[in-house]
């Protein structure tokens, strides 16, 4: 998109915004009054990194650029901008009302992205990809992944024990969790018979069984490694009573490398999704007062539990005197007459002339 000022205006400082993908980023440059000077593609390479801070240079000296992804595609870029002393925010994505009345595309989303970033809503300071805590990160992830394998390997084994055959099913059932992966492990099935039942069973039991201690070795690999790279990021936070290696990695990962972005512990509970929202009250409107509520040990009270609920005033057509029929009675409304059908026809009908 060529751009809209003429080329003798100088700018002396823009703001930029960028719509990050996997293969390719979207940048768009606005001034300090948010008019947009241009939008560019680049690719998602170091060569486009570089090429995409001199593109928003040719405009004027960048002050602030909002990135969208910050800890995913636009990771490379981040880095690239803190080196070159860039102020870089991490913006959301444009809400729906927002999308649904200005478009969805790129470039729309990249000058979205640098308005964001120049008025300062909905921003904050992306996380330092370049330290000790990257590395916990990466650790973390890794050690993850292989438990939840290891625990379906384990939920598996113990699905097919229970439509094993009854000689095998026997012999296992009932082991604890150590002893039936030891057990499972040591099968020796014959391969030449893998067509029967019991024999693929045996098979596929103890394939299983040394995924499950592979994955136990791989995890004990991982937590020497990570025990001591915890304790020397915050050798405090270890010995805090019930904080272990998970917890304490846990807590470093989410708060960054960059911990200082995190001004109050209202940030930090936000950051984890548990922040409440204050309620509005009205001066002139005060807040009604909380229900009374009874503990779950205390009893009702004896007399609304003996007698029942108190009904409204019965009704006259449910408790008033028998409808006779040929009755009309009070509230009724009678059909007319010319509705009801006489018995027989009058005599004359019958005659003819």
């Amino acid at each position: 998109m060529p751009s809209i000022t003429s080329e003798n205006a100088a700018i002396s400082e823009v703001a930029g915004g960028v719509d990050t993908h996997q293969d390719t980023h979207t940048a768009a440059v606005i001034d300090m009054v948010g008019r947009v000077l241009g939008t560019e593609q680049f690719p998602a390479t170091s060569a486009g990194y570089a090429a995409l801070l001199a593109w928003m240079r040719s405009f004027g000296r960048p002050v602030r650029v909002g990135v969208e992804g910050t800890g995913a595609y636009g990771a490379g870029l981040v880095r690239l901008l803190c080196d070159e002393r860039v102020e870089v925010v991490e913006v959301d994505r444009p809400d729906r009302k927002t999308r649904r009345f200005q478009g969805k595309s790129d470039p729309i989303d990249a000058v979205q992205a640098a308005k964001t970033a120049l008025a300062g809503e909905r921003t904050g300071t992306p996380k330092q990809r370049d330290g000790r805590i990257e590395a916990l990160r990466n650790l973390r992830v890794a050690r993850r992944s292989a438990v939840d394998q290891r625990a379906d390997a384990q939920r598996q084994i113990k699905t097919l024990i229970v439509t094993a055959p009854e000689g095998l099913r026997d012999r296992l059932r009932g082991l604890p969790a150590r002893e039936l992966i030891a057990t499972c492990a040591t099968l020796r099935p014959d391969p030449a018979d893998a067509a029967a039942p019991a024999t693929a069973a045996k098979i596929a039991l103890r394939s299983l069984a040394r995924r499950h201690q592979r994955l136990t070795a791989e995890i004990t690999d991982l937590d020497e490694l990570l025990e001591p790279l915890v304790t020397a990021i915050n050798p405090r936070l270890v010995t805090a009573n019930g904080v272990g290696t998970d917890v304490a990695g846990q807590l470093l990962v989410t708060a960054g490398e960059n911990h200082d972005r995190l001004r109050s512990e209202a940030a930090f509970a936000m950051l984890c999704g548990v922040a409440p929202i204050p309620r509005l009250v009205r001066q002139d409107h005060p807040a009604p007062p909380e229900p009374r509520r009874r503990p779950p040990s205390q009893r009702r009270p004896l007399p609304d539990r003996a007698l029942p609920p108190a009904l409204g005033p019965p009704h006259p057509r449910l408790h008033g005197t028998t409808h006779q029929a040929g009755q009309v009675q009070e509230g009724d409304h009678p059909l007319p007459q010319t509705l009801h059908r006489p018995r027989a026809l009058p005599d004359h009908h019958h005659k003819r002339s």
